[in-house]
């Protein structure tokens, strides 16, 4: 019986695990608008930067139901050890410094876990809230090491593979960022498709449930939360790579806080749901800089009125209504024609 259970649950992971054409076509899109348009490189890298920073918070909080308002201290880690490694020379290659500056990030990810696991939302987000400001106030405690207020300063990025130089433009940026997300991303999608993705989102429903069936609830918690460490860390490392630049505002409580707002606007419990409220968080504050450049926060507050009170997934209805009815044409098209040949004498 449990042999049976075990197969049909690897048999519906398996399927929902499955490709789909949208899945595709975001993908196209991507690397067709940074073809598109390279005069905005940078802000493209930014917005690449967020979306991953955006897909760890989903991970604890989309999947396995853990809030927090501190994930900008294992982003913090990553582009301070990224950073360091750079100015001291101890790992040149970036993408070798990439990983070990997520790594640092995993440590504390799992050192900080313990303490995150144990209560309910409330004291989570004061758990996490606190890690952060505690790595913030090491930051600068130690301004010697982090160069405090400063920055650090000195870091000068080699060329990926001894290769690809960075530039000015941000190219080599957009393209190294794209291929860190999407790597990243198929490892995030094997494991909320795995059975222990599936595990999770039955410890988030219920986890005196998923308890009571055998689940090891705080091992599972545990674990995903230090494979969320790791990704922020790596998105850290990102920026730090990519802009040069590594100061005590990576720790800010408002780096954690637009990291919510993004899956707001995105939607959590899916890993799209990241990386389009990254983007559309990035072009919204653009543009309302653009046009008000005192209030745009006030404009962004009233988008997530706004889609709070009308709801994401009919706004989303919305927005696949017309590609969703060219599909359908197309597809009764294909269906007529095969009719027709198969009538035909």
């Amino acid at each position: 019986m449990t042999t049976n259970a075990q197969t049909e649950v690897g048999f519906h992971a398996r399927q929902h695990g499955r490709w789909h054409w949208s899945e595709f076509a975001f993908w196209i899109v991507v690397l067709a608008v940074g073809l598109a348009f390279p005069s905005r490189y940078l802000i493209m890298t930014e917005i690449l930067r967020l979306a991953l920073f955006a897909l760890s918070l989903d991970l604890i909080l989309g999947y396995a139901g853990i809030v927090s308002l501190g994930h900008a201290a294992f982003f913090g880690v990553g582009a301070y050890c990224a950073g360091l490694l750079s100015v001291h020379g101890l790992i040149n290659e970036p993408v070798l410094a990439l990983i070990v500056a997520g790594l640092a990030a995993t440590v504390l990810g799992f050192a900080t876990s313990f303490l995150v696991i144990r209560g309910a939302d409330l004291t989570r987000l004061m758990v996490t809230l606190g890690i952060a400001l505690l790595m913030e106030a090491l930051a600068e405690r130690f301004s010697n090491i982090t160069g405090g207020t400063d920055g650090l300063q000195g870091i000068d990025i080699q060329p990926i593979f001894g290769v690809f130089a960075f530039d000015m433009f941000g190219k080599t940026g957009f393209f190294y960022a794209l291929a860190v997300l999407f790597v990243l991303f198929l490892l995030a999608r094997m494991i909320v498709h795995s059975p222990f993705g599936l595990s999770l989102r039955a410890i988030k429903n219920n986890p005196l449930r998923a308890a009571a069936i055998g689940i090891p609830v705080n091992k599972r918690l545990i674990a995903i939360y230090t494979v969320a460490a790791f990704y922020a860390g790596i998105a850290g490392a990102l920026f730090t790579q990519t802009t040069a630049l590594a100061s005590l505002d990576v720790f800010s409580f408002e780096r954690s806080a637009d990291l919510v707002l993004m899956l707001v606007i995105g939607g959590s419990g899916y890993l799209y749901g990241g990386l389009i409220g990254a983007a559309v968080f990035r072009m919204l504050q653009e543009l309302f800089q653009w046009i008000t450049p005192q209030y745009w926060m006030f404009w962004i507050g009233l988008v997530l009125v706004v889609i709070v009170l009308v709801g994401r997934h009919r706004i989303h209805a919305y927005a696949l209504w017309l590609p969703n009815l060219v599909l359908r044409q197309i597809a009764g098209r294909k269906a007529a024609v095969a009719l027709t040949d198969n009538e035909a004498p």
